[in-house]
Protein backbone atom coordinates (compact mmCIF):
# COMPACT_ATOMS: atom_id res chain seq x y z
CA UNK A 1 0.00 0.00 0.00
CA UNK A 2 2.84 2.36 0.86
CA UNK A 3 4.37 1.85 -2.60
CA UNK A 4 1.06 2.69 -4.27
CA UNK A 5 0.69 5.91 -2.29
CA UNK A 6 4.28 6.97 -3.03
CA UNK A 7 3.83 6.16 -6.71
CA UNK A 8 0.62 8.18 -6.82
CA UNK A 9 2.30 11.26 -5.34
CA UNK A 10 5.33 10.90 -7.61
CA UNK A 11 3.02 10.77 -10.62
CA UNK A 12 1.02 13.72 -9.31
CA UNK A 13 4.23 15.74 -8.81
CA UNK A 14 5.41 14.75 -12.29
CA UNK A 15 2.15 15.94 -13.88
CA UNK A 16 1.58 19.06 -11.79
CA UNK A 17 5.22 20.06 -11.30
CA UNK A 18 5.68 21.98 -14.56
CA UNK A 19 2.48 23.94 -13.90
CA UNK A 20 3.62 24.78 -10.38
CA UNK A 21 6.99 26.01 -11.67
CA UNK A 22 5.25 28.08 -14.34
CA UNK A 23 3.00 29.58 -11.67
CA UNK A 24 6.06 30.41 -9.56
CA UNK A 25 7.66 32.12 -12.54
CA UNK A 26 4.55 34.11 -13.45
CA UNK A 27 3.87 35.26 -9.88
CA UNK A 28 7.47 36.12 -9.04
CA UNK A 29 7.38 39.00 -6.52
CA UNK A 30 9.45 42.12 -6.88
CA UNK A 31 12.19 42.20 -4.29
CA UNK A 32 12.67 45.00 -1.82
CA UNK A 33 15.33 47.53 -2.75
CA UNK A 34 18.11 48.28 -0.31
CA UNK A 35 21.05 50.62 -0.73
CA UNK A 36 24.16 48.80 -2.02
CA UNK A 37 25.89 48.70 1.38
CA UNK A 38 22.83 47.27 3.12
CA UNK A 39 22.30 44.68 0.35
CA UNK A 40 25.96 43.66 0.62
CA UNK A 41 25.51 43.14 4.38
CA UNK A 42 22.39 41.05 3.75
CA UNK A 43 24.20 38.99 1.10
CA UNK A 44 27.01 38.35 3.59
CA UNK A 45 24.49 37.12 6.18
CA UNK A 46 22.81 34.90 3.57
CA UNK A 47 26.06 32.96 3.16
CA UNK A 48 25.29 31.44 6.57
CA UNK A 49 22.01 30.00 5.26
CA UNK A 50 21.06 27.12 2.98
CA UNK A 51 17.56 26.02 1.97
CA UNK A 52 17.04 22.30 1.46
CA UNK A 53 14.08 21.94 -0.87
CA UNK A 54 12.30 20.08 -3.65
CA UNK A 55 11.83 22.08 -6.83
CA UNK A 56 8.08 21.40 -7.11
CA UNK A 57 7.12 21.30 -3.42
CA UNK A 58 4.41 23.95 -2.84
CA UNK A 59 5.79 24.80 0.60
CA UNK A 60 9.29 25.20 -0.85
CA UNK A 61 7.89 27.45 -3.58
CA UNK A 62 6.25 29.56 -0.87
CA UNK A 63 9.60 29.98 0.92
CA UNK A 64 11.47 30.75 -2.33
CA UNK A 65 8.88 33.43 -3.18
CA UNK A 66 9.42 35.04 0.22
CA UNK A 67 13.19 34.94 -0.30
CA UNK A 68 12.68 36.80 -3.59
CA UNK A 69 10.35 39.30 -1.90
CA UNK A 70 13.06 39.99 0.70
CA UNK A 71 15.84 40.07 -1.96
CA UNK A 72 17.78 37.25 -0.31
CA UNK A 73 20.44 35.23 -2.11
CA UNK A 74 20.17 32.07 -0.03
CA UNK A 75 21.75 28.94 -1.50
CA UNK A 76 19.16 26.30 -2.42
CA UNK A 77 20.01 22.62 -2.27
CA UNK A 78 17.87 20.00 -3.95
CA UNK A 79 17.18 17.18 -1.48
CA UNK A 80 14.65 15.27 -3.58
CA UNK A 81 17.03 12.72 -5.10
CA UNK A 82 19.33 10.42 -3.18
CA UNK A 83 22.72 12.08 -2.86
CA UNK A 84 24.91 14.37 -0.80
CA UNK A 85 22.26 17.04 -0.13
CA UNK A 86 19.67 14.53 1.06
CA UNK A 87 22.26 12.74 3.20
CA UNK A 88 23.40 16.04 4.75
CA UNK A 89 19.78 16.97 5.53
CA UNK A 90 19.16 13.62 7.21
CA UNK A 91 22.44 13.67 9.13
CA UNK A 92 22.14 17.28 10.30
CA UNK A 93 18.42 17.83 10.70
CA UNK A 94 17.42 14.29 11.56
CA UNK A 95 14.76 13.95 8.86
CA UNK A 96 14.40 14.43 5.11
CA UNK A 97 11.44 16.79 5.41
CA UNK A 98 11.47 19.94 3.28
CA UNK A 99 11.62 22.87 3.27
CA UNK A 100 14.42 23.07 5.79
CA UNK A 101 16.61 26.09 6.42
CA UNK A 102 20.11 25.38 7.69
CA UNK A 103 21.35 28.29 9.78
CA UNK A 104 25.03 28.56 10.72
CA UNK A 105 26.04 31.20 13.24
CA UNK A 106 29.38 32.92 13.83
CA UNK A 107 30.19 30.58 16.74
CA UNK A 108 29.96 27.57 14.41
CA UNK A 109 26.61 26.31 15.72
CA UNK A 110 24.05 24.95 13.27
CA UNK A 111 20.28 25.13 13.58
CA UNK A 112 17.88 23.26 11.28
CA UNK A 113 14.55 25.04 10.87
CA UNK A 114 11.66 23.07 9.37
CA UNK A 115 8.14 24.22 8.38
CA UNK A 116 7.60 26.89 5.75
CA UNK A 117 5.73 29.22 8.11
CA UNK A 118 8.54 29.16 10.67
CA UNK A 119 11.17 29.69 7.98
CA UNK A 120 9.27 32.66 6.53
CA UNK A 121 8.78 34.16 10.01
CA UNK A 122 12.50 33.78 10.71
CA UNK A 123 13.50 35.39 7.40
CA UNK A 124 11.07 38.29 7.88
CA UNK A 125 12.24 38.88 11.43
CA UNK A 126 15.90 38.83 10.42
CA UNK A 127 15.84 40.58 7.04
CA UNK A 128 12.66 42.65 6.65
CA UNK A 129 13.09 46.36 6.16
CA UNK A 130 11.37 48.39 8.87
Amino acid sequence: MKIIIRSFFKLLRLVLGPFMLLGELLTRPRGIVRNPAAQAAVDQQCRELALYQYKTCPFCIKVRQEMRRLSLSVETRDAQQQGDNRAALLAGGGQTKVPCLKINDAAGNTQWLYESGEIIAYLRQRFAVA
